[in-house]
């Protein structure tokens, strides 16, 4: 007979449940056919500036699972001003991050020095095999367009600096 309490609390719970969605409405999503708003600071996909990269190997070095993939090369630029020497730079030829293995924990947009990678809202990527989960630079490039703009740091701030 112990065992009737705590029955009986369960079930208290439950009725009331059903009593305030009943009363108020269920605040269940129908995800296919309704999408829910992630929040502002959600963590979806990892974006990539390619333009910004200057394969420095931070990110894939900082990776606690090793997923991110980086190979590039040294080229020669032209020289910024008249009369200048060329300048050798770190060129970008792989970027991929395998996100079977990612655990999302944000080291790599961290310690990014250049501002390459970012956070994506978008959450939507599922693929049927698990090999497909390896994107490369064009598809993190694509991820780019989802990425919301930084707020201003200061109220009133320009965002083009100061004039």
């Amino acid at each position: 007979m112990p065992k009737v309490p705590g029955l009986l609390k369960g079930l208290g719970v439950t009725l009331n449940t059903l009593k305030r969605t009943t009363l108020d409405g269920a605040n269940t999503v129908q995800y296919p056919h309704e999408k829910e708003a992630p929040p502002v600071r959600a963590r979806g996909v990892i974006a990539l500036r390619e333009d910004n990269c200057t394969s420095c190997m931070l990110c894939a070095r900082s990776c606690p699972d090793w997923c991110i993939y980086i190979e590039g090369h040294k080229e020669l630029a032209p020289p910024r001003r008249a009369g200048g020497k060329p300048r050798q730079v770190n060129k970008l030829d792989r970027f991929d991050i395998d996100y079977a293995l990612c655990m999302y924990c944000g080291i790599c947009v961290e310690v990014c020095p250049f501002d390459a990678l970012f956070w994506s809202p978008e959450y939507e990527y599922s693929e049927p095999r698990i090999a497909d989960l390896l994107h490369d630079k064009v598809k993190l490039g694509e991820w780019m367009e989802t990425v919301p703009e930084a707020p201003a740091l200061e109220v009133g701030a320009d965002k083009k600096g100061k004039k």
